[in-house]
């Protein structure tokens, strides 16, 4: 079967240089670390050189990687500079697809920190670049997407179709502090605590009735917001069904769980169990969970020979494979 992976990393040198740079003066300890870890040689080459992917992506029978920009992304930066670095990496982009049609599609970058310039970068990445859609990597300076600040960006991503994949990255502030001790602040639960409470934010914030077609995408099986549904719907009700709205409620059009089914997919970065994928194909629906790996964070060979051998029916292989990326992010088949 035709196997697309839908959460692959890249850089550019000069990207990797702008967040050194930002490393050697920031007091995060957070920061510090991806900029270590991202500019060791091997982490670099994976990130940065697409002879390597392409020999991965060989080795291990994925015919395209769906790129986008490594976490922290263009956020860290202020508002220009994050700009620039994001119109210089997309262009980039656009220059591999342009290359490699048929084994690299893209994820454009944008810079929160302005969303009045953000959400035109968003319009130039979809109808001039030939983007697949937009990657945030989850909060920028501690503010989600459901302030209303931000929505001429969500606005841009629905009139163009872009559908908008939350990436990871470290939790900010007070979050992060009880999860510093024992390496909790990163991939092992800080990661996906801060982006499922993100995309929560986003459901709970009245997102997806102010825009009702836009499509979110996280990964990690969901950020582990597949097994809150029955939670989320019940407390919500009890807690609106007490005479008045209590203080910070917002009143929703449907269900919460509705829109997780309606507006937001997963993927299986980073999560190659089968328990978790037949549980996710039951709660969401086949048609919402695509197959990824997280290179080159994560292993292609163990990935993809996962997914190859899942417990699942043929259709909904096919589906996850390569058939729900096609649909979402309208890649050609």
């Amino acid at each position: 079967m035709h196997m697309i992976a839908t959460e692959e990393a890249f850089a550019t040198p000069e990207y990797l240089e702008a967040l050194g740079k930002f490393a050697s003066t920031s007091t995060s300890d957070n920061v510090r670390y991806a900029a270590y870890f991202q500019t060791k040689p091997e982490a670099a080459r994976g990130l940065c050189d697409v002879e390597t992917r392409l020999a991965n992506m060989d080795a291990n029978g994925v015919d395209m990687h769906l790129m986008s920009l490594t976490s922290p992304g263009v956020q860290l930066f202020d508002a220009d500079l994050g700009t620039s670095l994001a119109k210089q990496t997309n262009d980039y982009l656009a220059g591999l697809i342009r290359q490699y049609p048929t084994r690299i599609a893209g994820l454009a970058a944008i810079a929160p920190q302005d969303p009045v310039r953000a959400a035109d970068e968003v319009k130039r990445a979809m109808t001039e670049l030939g983007m697949h859609g937009i990657i945030i990597n989850s909060h920028t300076n501690g503010e989600y997407l459901d302030e209303r600040k931000f929505d001429p960006i969500l606005e841009a991503a629905q009139r163009c179709q872009a559908p908008v994949y939350i990436h990871p990255t470290f939790p900010s502030g007070d979050m992060c502090k009880p999860m510093m001790p024992y390496g909790l602040s990163g991939a092992i639960w800080g990661f996906a605590a801060e982006t499922g409470l993100h995309a929560t934010r986003m459901v709970f914030g009245g997102v997806f009735d102010r825009f009702p077609e836009l499509q979110v995408v996280l990964g990690h099986m969901g950020e582990s917001l597949p097994f809150w549904l029955f939670r989320f719907d019940n407390i919500y009700k009890m807690m609106m069904s007490q005479g008045q709205v209590p203080p910070g409620m917002v009143k929703l059009e449907r269900k919460p769980s509705e829109y997780i089914k309606s507006n937001i997919h997963i993927t299986t970065s980073g999560m190659f169990w089968d328990q978790v994928l037949k549980f996710a194909i039951e709660a969401l629906g086949a048609d919402r969970v695509m197959f990824a790996i997280d290179y080159p964070y994560e292993s292609s060979e163990i990935g993809a020979e996962w997914i190859r051998n899942a417990p699942i029916s043929a259709e909904e292989k096919e589906m996850i494979m390569s058939g729900n990326a096609q649909r979402l992010f309208k890649i050609k088949p």
